[in-house]
């Protein structure tokens, strides 16, 4: 990619985002947060998942 081409692709998309309405952008920043895996589940894998489950299922 060319360094013209890079500058009108970030241009583009600041001026997308600030043509946004305050409350769809915060709306759509909510979105991407909860779509986020857990912590634990991205640093670990699965494992943190089969320990808490087995931990539910005996109590």
């Amino acid at each position: 990619m060319k360094t013209n081409d890079y500058v009108k692709y970030l241009t583009q998309t600041v001026v997308k985002y600030a043509d946004q309405p305050k409350a769809e952008r915060t709306k759509t920043r909510l979105e991407r947060k909860e779509e986020k895996p857990a912590f634990l589940f991205k640093w670990f894998g699965i494992l943190p998942y089969v320990f808490m489950s087995m931990m539910k299922r005996k109590k």
